[in-house]
């Protein structure tokens, strides 16, 4: 479904990893309220830079790891989404007159009732809450993100998968008119849409998350708005943004990555210093806004959550 074209460029290690990087729900809420229930984090911040009004209501994350937060320009001005463009610095002007309303989440394939979810309906429908987590892109750098969303887990609840549905499949929006390498065409970077998966027990998780919003505020167009998947204890590319359709399959989904590159992205991408990319190493990273690398862990620290749901796989096989 997903054949590389021969005219395609080949993506370097050089057109992806920049080492210049260092320099009730649903309602609007009006400032004060919505400030009320912002995190201290937030607080400080917007002391310190601009941030766009706080409009979401949500339940902070008390941060009890006491992470250090990357700052909204940081988060939102240095993004892969290759539907925009492949620079990084590039896909945040691209992304200024990005619609994301209207917008449909269809959701289908082996469950008892198929739906469709405005997006807007999401804040309703699911109680939101700010998990601040980090953020490891496979590239060798990271950033902490106080992401405002719901747990995956209360979606698929609500769809009732069958017993035979064993993995999740996501799939990005298609619209060439508003993403510039969509309208390439067949000279396009990749194929679209851009498809990722979860097994089943990593969709269900805990701190898998939907994400609605970061910094108190509705995602940003080069964020992955109305919504995106996050899984912190993963590779950056399998956070899929602009979700319009979440299916449930008995087989496991070929993700876009692994179907572009099969020998250096797998379906699983968990974050492991121990498995280097075969063009580089995946043992340090470096935090956006930090001139030092600091040691990866595994499972990007989520270790002692997640471990369990890969007890006795070859994670040298399973990548």
């Amino acid at each position: 479904m997903y054949p590389k074209s021969s005219h395609r460029p080949i993506l370097t290690e050089a057109d992806i990893t920049d080492e210049a990087l260092f320099d009730g729900r649903r309602k609007f809420l009006k400032l004060g309220a919505a400030m009320a229930v912002s995190t201290a984090s937030v607080m400080e911040l917007a002391a310190k830079e601009f941030l766009p009004p706080p409009n979401l209501e949500y339940e902070r994350d008390r941060n009890p790891q006491k992470l250090e937060l990357n700052t909204y320009e940081q988060i939102t001005s240095y993004n892969n989404f290759y539907e925009f463009t492949t620079d990084k610095k590039g896909v945040k002007p691209l992304a200024q007159n990005f619609r994301s309303d209207p917008w449909t989440l269809t959701i289908d394939g082996l469950v008892e009732k198929p739906f469709e979810l405005d997006a807007r309906d999401l804040v309703d429908t699911f109680p939101l809450e700010e998990r601040i987590y980090r953020f490891r892109c496979v590239e060798g750098w990271s950033m902490v993100v106080p992401w405002i969303g719901f747990e995956l887990s209360h979606l698929i609840k609500r769809a009732k998968p069958l017993a035979k549905a064993k993995y999740v499949r996501f799939e990005t929006l298609v619209d060439p008119k508003q993403f510039p390498d969509q309208a390439r065409g067949p000279f396009a970077t990749l194929d679209y849409p851009y498809v990722e998966g979860l097994r089943m027990d990593e969709a269900m998780h805990p701190l898998t998350l939907m994400a609605v919003g970061l910094y108190g505020h509705t995602l940003p167009p080069q964020n992955g708005a109305p919504i995106r998947l996050v899984v912190p204890w993963k590779y950056g590319f399998k956070g899929i943004k602009s979700i319009v359709r979440i299916s449930f399959t008995e087989s496991q989904p070929l993700n876009t990555w692994q179907a572009y590159a099969p020998r250096e992205y797998g379906f699983y991408a968990n974050v492991n210093p121990d498995v280097d990319h075969p063009r580089w190493s995946q043992k340090r990273e470096r935090v956006l806004g930090h001139f030092f690398k600091q040691e990866t862990l595994m499972f990007n620290g989520y270790d002692k959550e997640v471990a369990h749901l890969y007890k006795g796989m070859d994670l040298r096989k399973f990548f």
